[in-house]
């Protein structure tokens, strides 16, 4: 007899395979799946542990307060009539509306209820004053687009992560305040979504003649860490910002920094002008700027800016009312706390006592001088207390896992409505600091070199025995709410077995549980998407990039990016040198050596196996077999040779598997 359910899952089975993105063997398993456990292909509501959890909440902390929201709302002076932005094509590139079901509404038991506060938040959103002359558009994009009325147009901090929400932001702010030119752009840190958008705001005509002012080391990180590890750095951002995860109750909510990270084109232009040290000072269409370099802090190349005939203190990513990421989980340098407080309290005895406002790229402004100095402070003091006490605790000797379990902010800051751990964690911060003192290794040499995931799991499965009498010891700590250990241990099951569909629907569940838990808006990303991959497989999206950051590269970084991409194994027979004349850019001798790319600057070969001639603006064609064969380069020599090393290229799946094998 066919019931109801069987015919859901059915139906359910054959969209997700006309869609490709399951296996056949996953949709019989499915059918199969063991009634008792109560396990379908859909996902599963707040169980009551959850729910007693996330009501817990709301005696933790002073939900009566309404300063955030006060401070959310204030200055507001337009909300766009219009719901979505598009694309060239007609694609959606943002939604205003996608998060409309948070207005008005109490938290359900599968929301966190200070994370659902912290998501009605970021849902006010429209163009608003800052004070006089300073305004930003917030809710366009996780960041915000802030605008500085000059004498004749305005300079712009930090053009958002996509072209489409960069224009379209600057066209809304233009229709209400009157039309202006971009007299300058001040972009604060490396990361993508405070440039991104930047061809959205400077017109191809403009582009020799406006100011693109950055912290010095700007172009080294800001292209480095977007394409050496760019492909995997992609990846894990998918999980991180729940990008693949539609917003919704049991769905996605903010993310600490914002709602979500629209999709849309990426672009990037070299800057102009680079802040090299505190105090340094710019007056650009009649405004003053003072600023203060910040390395180590948010970017590894940073700064805060001061606008003294406005008491305005800009503190770009450094504080933004959410405790940050000391290690984001997209991937990349481990941050300095200690630094990172250090530069705040500096921003207390440069700026404090003068300042009536701050404001920053994410989330809102603070008013009030009072307010600033215990708001800098109190954001100084959750960095160091991470940096300090789990330095403490190292040297007492527990491990990296034993700290993360261990460690509790004191009472009187994690009352903080702006120091909770919307984005970062305490538990994943105190991690990095360990990382960052001690490195990946525990001390325990069992742990030297351990069994590869897969390999670890297939041999956990035969210390266990029946997987059966596994999952239904699994699918009990399920019931008691030990989720975490459920996540675990179906996992291996998972990695041991991946067309085990009970483990992979059991294992979604754990974690779908964690993530309705959890105040961290990445880290619910993060659950839901691992029980979203394990339910229905990957769904690869497009990555629309403008190619500017390649494009950008300086000579060594395309050579780095050259060795990177070469499976040096398979290479391991290629040996040659290469000397590379840059006509504008030096010379360099690259030196092929048992498959390992090396290079030197300012040095060549006079035996060299091929000499290449091109312009330096084009050296990033070298990455392809094709720029050889093009018109702007002279080769003299064994081209053969040299171009052989292409053969070698590695692959890169940008949507390889997580969660699973």
């Amino acid at each position: 007899m066919i019931t109801k359910k069987k015919v859901s899952i059915i139906l359910l089975a054959a969209a997700v395979l006309v869609a490709g993105t399951l296996l056949t063997v996953y949709l019989l398993r499915t059918a199969q799946t063991n009634s008792a456990m109560n396990l379908t292909a859909e996902p599963m509501g707040a169980c009551c542990h959850t729910a007693d959890i996330n009501r817990a909440v709301l005696d933790l902390l002073d939900f009566s307060d309404e300063q955030e929201f006060e401070f959310a709302r204030r200055g507001l002076i337009a909300i766009p009539d219009f719901r979505e932005i598009l694309d060239d094509d007609g694609n959606v590139v943002w939604s205003f509306a996608a998060f409309d079901f948070v207005v008005d509404t109490l938290a359900p038991d599968t929301a966190n209820p200070s994370l659902w506060r912290h998501t009605q938040l970021n849902q006010i959103h429209g163009l608003f004053e800052v004070t006089e002359g300073i305004y930003q558009v917030r809710g366009f994009c996780c960041a915000n687009l802030t605008l500085i009325a000059g004498e004749n147009g305005w300079i712009i901090f930090d053009p958002l992560k996509s072209i489409e929400t960069a224009r379209t932001a600057l066209a809304f702010a233009n229709e209400h305040l009157g039309e202006r030119s971009v007299s300058a752009v001040v972009i604060s840190h490396t990361h993508v979504d405070h440039f991104g958008g930047i061809r959205g705001v400077i017109s191809e005509e403009n582009i020799e003649t406006t100011p693109i002012i950055v912290p010095e080391h700007f172009e080294r990180y800001a292209v480095s860490e977007n394409v050496y590890a760019g492909v995997a750095m992609g990846r894990r951002a998918f999980y991180m910002y729940g990008m693949g995860i539609v917003p919704g109750p049991m769905g996605r909510l903010a993310i600490g920094i914002g709602l979500g990270v629209p999709h849309g084109t990426i672009s990037y232009l070299p800057p102009n002008d680079w802040i090299t040290y505190t105090g340094e000072v710019r007056v650009v269409d009649g405004i003053e700027m003072v600023f203060q370099m910040t390395p180590g802090t948010e970017a590894p190349a940073a700064m805060n800016t001061w606008f003294p005939a406005k008491n305005a203190l800009w503190m770009a990513e450094n504080c933004s009312g959410t405790m940050h990421n000391l290690y984001t989980l997209r991937g990349a340098q481990v941050r300095d706390g200690n630094a990172w407080a250090y530069h705040l309290m500096e921003s207390v005895t440069l700026f404090a006592a003068d300042a009536d406002v701050l404001f920053a790229a994410h989330n809102w402004p603070r008013w009030g001088n009072g307010h600033i100095s215990e708001y800098l402070i109190n954001t100084a003091a959750i960095y160091k207390f991470i940096n300090d006490q789990t330095l403490l605790y190292i040297n007492q000797g527990f491990t990296s896992g034993e700290i993360a379990h261990m460690i509790r902010l004191p009472e009187s800051l994690e009352q903080l409505w702006y120091t909770r751990p919307y984005y970062g964690t305490l538990q994943h911060n105190s991690r990095a600091v360990y990382q960052r003192f001690m490195g990946w290794y525990d001390g325990n040499p069992v742990n030297l070199h351990p069994l590869p995931p897969s390999e670890f799991a297939e041999r956990m499965v035969e210390y266990l025995g029946c997987v059966d009498r596994v999952m239904e010891l699994a699918w009990r700590d399920f019931e008691r709410g030990y989720f975490q250990w459920v996540a675990q241990i179906t996992n291996i099951l998972v990695f041991a077995d991946p067309t085990n569909m009970e483990a992979r629907l059991l294992c979604a569940a754990a974690l779908e549980q964690l993530g309705y838990q959890a105040e961290s808006g990445i880290w619910r990303a993060a659950y839901l998407t691992g029980a979203m991959e394990l339910r229905y497989g990957v769904y690869p999206t497009d990555n629309n990039a403008s190619g500017d950051l390649v494009r950008a590269m300086q000579p060594t970084m395309v050579f780095d990016y050259l060795g990177i991409r070469i499976n040096s194994v398979a290479a391991g027979d290629l040996n040659f040198r290469a000397n590379v004349n840059l006509i504008g850019g030096g010379e360099y001798l690259l030196t092929m050596r048992a498959g390992v790319l090396l290079y030197q600057r300012n040095t060549q070969a006079v035996d060299a196996d091929v000499t290449l001639t091109l312009p330096v603006q084009l050296v990033w064609t070298l990455l392809a077999p094709e720029g050889l064969g093009s018109d702007h380069i002279e080769i003299e020599g064994n081209k053969e040779l040299f171009a052989s090393m292409y053969q070698f290229m590695g692959e890169f799946d940008s949507w390889f598997n997580i969660i699973e094998p």
